[in-house]
């Protein structure tokens, strides 16, 4: 990798009850990458995803051994609100506030102590540009943002994440429930934003790994068999189960 790692695992095991999720995980992602993971259902993309920022945690029968850092700093010594804030996730189903597009975006930087207007404002405004939203919505900023549409709503998830100042923005499933433009208008997000944060990409869609991910891994049955430049993975799998899952065999 070109760029220093931002994120770095060392033999991760994630458990729920008795049961392995994910097994002795060994990756480094590099700053200002977009990593594609991909695998069928149950092969532990999400409780990996999960995993970097703490959330797998809310499962009472949940437990891990093996170490994450973050900036080279295990996460275990950084609090739940500044790990959140440092890394942000967007769901597959939007999870809009019930409250003005406006309010949506201000909300995150107002609980982090920003209260001067006209800093809150820009906050928003560039939040909303970033996320390629600002042009559909400056008109309307204190509607509800229930009213936009999903593909909206997606976008103005990604840009209240990005107004706390991340470093790394997880994605699980974004695009599930989206049309393809509106899926298009977020990965065109995706590009734009990895000039200033790190992105991994959780995805069922193999095609849209292969659209907007530079490295993709491969998980199976919470294994990780693969890791590469994504052009490789696709064309030259070092694994037969990466061809055989890629090529439509099983998944």
């Amino acid at each position: 990798m070109v760029n220093e790692p931002v994120i770095q695992t060392f033999g991760l095991n994630c458990y729920f009850g008795s049961a392995q999720a994910l097994k002795n995980a060994n990756i480094e992602i590099a700053r200002n990458e977009i990593l594609g993971i991909i695998g069928p259902a149950n092969s532990g993309k999400t409780t990996f995803l999960r995993a970097l920022n703490r959330l797998n945690y809310l499962h009472r029968n949940y437990s891990q051994t093996g170490e994450i850092l973050l900036d080279g700093r295990d996460i275990r010594k950084i609090s739940d609100n500044l790990l959140r804030k440092k890394i942000g996730i967007i769901f597959a189903l939007p999870q809009v506030l019930p409250v003005s597009i406006f309010d949506n975006v201000a909300y995150g930087p107002k609980v982090h102590g920003t209260t001067d207007k006209e800093t809150v404002s820009r906050i928003v405004e560039e939040a909303l540009q970033r996320a390629y939203l600002w042009e559909e919505v400056k008109d309307r900023l204190q509607e509800p943002a229930v009213r936009l549409s999903g593909g909206q709503q997606q976008r103005l998830c990604i840009a209240r994440t990005l107004a706390v100042g991340p470093e790394v923005i997880l994605y699980d499933e974004p695009c599930s429930g989206l049309d393809p433009i509106s899926t298009a208008k977020v990965e065109d997000a995706m590009q734009q934003l990895k000039r200033d944060y790190t992105q991994i990409l959780v995805t069922n869609n193999t095609k849209q790994a292969s659209r907007v991910s530079e490295r993709c891994a491969f998980f199976l049955m919470g294994e990780l068999v693969e890791i590469g430049l994504t052009n490789d993975l696709f064309t030259i799998p070092k694994d037969k189960r990466t061809d055989d899952y890629i090529t439509g065999r099983f998944g």
